[in-house]
């Protein structure tokens, strides 16, 4: 196979594995920058993650146009992740969600920080970008470029940040790891729920999560990987 090909296929794994994780159910998507052409990026055709396959698979610029659409249906908030890649030449892969642990902290204003080790990458503090301040009422999607480079403006150069009243977009610089900080985004949010409701949280000190951070390599995210595959029916690959 094509390293082309063999993306892919990782691709709909993580669709299959964010949907066994809970991460994503009915809707959310997932890409992957072009390996060849990094002003391209990889996304599913509008349909459930679970239900993904390696011909659902489409092609984009970096303006959310399709590059051979054969009739497929985009997502239409694929302009979420042609920002980001636009913004961020750092960025290999991106992730939109709505996984119910994150939505109080986008709503509540209260600021959702690491409080576990393997959650570290989510970023020090998480930022909320709020699209009614710039944009007025919405329908809550991102449905223009406009809107997409205004998200990737709030997220700056975090991993992580929360859209008020709808989700979250999380980006890094491979697809695995994006996909272990979407996984640990959202059981760090549920950890400090918890936490909160028993009293005075102490959270990871910036030099703490940065460090951790830091030792989080491909080792740990390919632990995860694996792992996650066996649990999705999906076959890993080293």
């Amino acid at each position: 196979m094509s390293k082309l090909d063999d993306l892919i296929e990782d691709l709909v794994t993580a669709n299959r594995i964010l949907a066994k994780q809970g991460i994503v159910d009915s809707f959310g998507h997932v890409s992957v920058r072009h390996p060849d052409n990094p002003k391209r990026f990889l996304l599913s055709r509008a349909r459930a993650p679970e239900r993904v396959e390696p011909a659902d698979i489409m092609e984009f610029t970096l303006e959310g146009e399709a590059v051979d659409a054969r009739g497929r249906k985009p997502y239409l908030e694929r302009f979420i992740h042609g920002a980001a890649y636009e913004a961020r030449a750092d960025v290999m892969a991106v992730i939109h969600n709505h996984s119910p642990g994150v939505i109080p902290f986008g709503i509540t204003g209260r600021r959702l920080k690491p409080v576990m080790h393997t959650c570290a990458t989510i970023g020090y503090e998480v930022p909320i970008w709020d699209q009614r301040k710039k944009f007025g009422d919405t329908d809550m999607l991102v449905s223009n470029m406009a809107m997409g480079r205004d998200l990737a403006k709030a997220l700056g150069k975090s991993r992580t940040s929360l859209m008020r009243g709808h989700g979250c977009v999380v980006v890094g610089a491979s697809l695995r790891a994006t996909v272990f900080t979407a996984v640990y985004l959202e059981l760090n949010a549920k950890l400090q729920m918890q936490a909160e409701a028993m009293g005075k949280v102490k959270f990871l000190s910036k030099g703490e999560a940065d460090k951790v951070a830091a030792a989080t390599t491909e080792v740990w995210f390919n632990r995860a990987w694996e792992n996650w595959c066996r649990a999705a029916d999906r076959p890993y690959r080293d």
